[in-house]
């Protein structure tokens, strides 16, 4: 089972957000989010919210994002690199910009929260020519009829928000996501990732035969805030090595 991580460009500062990428990716995570800075996320909770707030004190921007995938491939990271973006963002870059810009970069994937599959068109035709996935996200809630239209447009995997909610750590996942993750996989064949309330070693182990990819985001910048500031690559590295374990150990 892969592990998808995450940095807040620009948290705790841009040069060290960029740094514990490649802690993480050490650690053994698979793939990493980077999330761009945003004014209003909605479909975040208040750790990422947080870490979004600092992130644009810094002077972070869909730009200062695009900089760091391009340092990160300059220093060998070949790991697959995912924007995750609000709409307002990119749409003000311009999408053929954006596009062209991601794919020099080195961007693999982009994730837009609050963009409808059914109003993506227009994106998918800018970035797709350049080999960039618009990657999507579903929920419990969501009907088979929108179901079967987002799967007939999904590349790379299929974001599978675990409950009705933003993000955030959690206790425990639903017990129903094995249900859920079956009535999803009837209708795609690409890999299903699981994020929002994942947190912790045993979250990731219960996922194993079940999904395809564990999303572990705010239990990393709550690892982040309670490491010494001097050093927040070894916790994150070795929070990474546990994760590691969960995902691969029966």
């Amino acid at each position: 089972m892969a592990l998808i991580g995450w940095q807040t460009i620009g948290y705790p500062s841009i040069d060290e957000s960029r740094t514990l990428v490649t802690a993480l990716i050490d650690g053994g995570f698979d793939l990493i989010e980077l999330g761009v800075p945003f004014s209003d996320p909605q479909a975040d909770g208040t750790t990422i919210q947080r870490a979004s707030f600092e992130a644009l004190r810094q002077g972070a921007t869909l730009g200062a994002a695009l900089d760091t995938v391009r340092t990160l491939r300059a220093e060998g990271v070949v790991a697959p690199l995912i924007l995750m973006s609000y709409y307002n963002p990119i749409l003000s870059r311009g999408l053929a910009r954006f596009a062209a810009d991601a794919c020099a970069a080195g961007v693999d994937g982009v994730i837009v929260p609050d963009l409808p599959a059914e109003e993506s068109d227009d994106l998918i035709a800018a970035v797709e020519p350049v080999g960039i996935d618009v990657i999507f996200l579903v929920a419990p809630t969501t009907p088979d009829a929108r179901l079967r239209a987002i799967a007939a447009r999904a590349r790379g995997f299929l974001y599978c928000v675990s409950l009705t909610g933003v993000t955030g750590a959690r206790q425990s996942l639903p017990d129903d996501l094995p249900t859920y993750l079956a009535r999803v996989r009837a209708f795609t064949d690409v890999p299903l990732a699981v994020g929002f309330g994942v947190s912790s070693p045993e979250h990731v182990a219960s996922l194993r035969g079940v999904a395809d990819a564990a999303i572990i985001a705010s239990a990393i910048i709550d690892r982040m805030d309670r490491a010494d500031p001097i050093d927040r690559a070894g916790p994150l590295r070795a929070f990474a090595r546990e994760l590691r374990v969960a995902a691969d150990c029966p």
